[in-house]
């Protein structure tokens, strides 16, 4: 199991746009991605009503995980879209 501690960094947090945004960007990260936050269950991050579910705030801490092969490269960029609040998944890290 791959794992990704991030700090949100959309001030509204995982919220209508955001949670938007990271959905999509889950989607086609090409790998099965789950997302939680603190000790609480984990969702499918290509779920929109998972992660709004979350109610994951700005500036708290969620967690992704992957057990796929190229998790890693994966968990990179969603870690990167995520703290960095970008309106878009970055092409590289």
């Amino acid at each position: 199991m791959v794992e990704r501690r991030v700090t949100v960094g959309w001030a509204e947090g995982l919220h209508a746009r955001p949670a938007s945004i990271f959905v999509r960007a889950a989607s086609a990260a090409g790998v099965p991605v789950t997302v939680r936050k603190g000790e609480g269950n984990p969702v499918n991050a290509a779920s929109m009503l998972g992660v709004l579910g979350l109610g994951a705030e700005g500036g708290e801490e969620i967690v992704l995980a992957s057990e796929a092969d190229g998790a890693e490269q994966a968990l990179d960029r969603l870690a990167k879209l995520v703290s960095e609040g970008l309106e878009e998944l970055p092409e590289t890290v």
